[in-house]
């Protein structure tokens, strides 16, 4: 059986820190405990050679997740 990757888009800390209203260096502090497994992923390019933290639907949601338990 060959694994298909259902991940259709990913959207960059920025991009999540803006929509959820939080700091994003607070929340790649959260997320450095995330795995691919989580919907962590990095996106390189020539502007950003050394990558970029970003996430996929799924990796949003266990963000909240993240978020919420550092909130109690």
């Amino acid at each position: 059986m060959v694994h298909v990757n259902k991940v259709h888009s990913v959207s960059t800390i920025a991009l999540v820190a803006r929509k959820l209203g939080e700091d994003k260096d607070w929340l790649a502090d959260l997320a450095l405990g995330m795995d691919p497994e989580d919907g962590l992923t990095w996106v390189f390019s020539p502007d950003h050679e050394d990558g970029l933290m970003a996430f996929t639907p799924d990796g949003v949601e266990n963000l909240v997740a993240l978020i919420a338990d550092n909130r109690e």
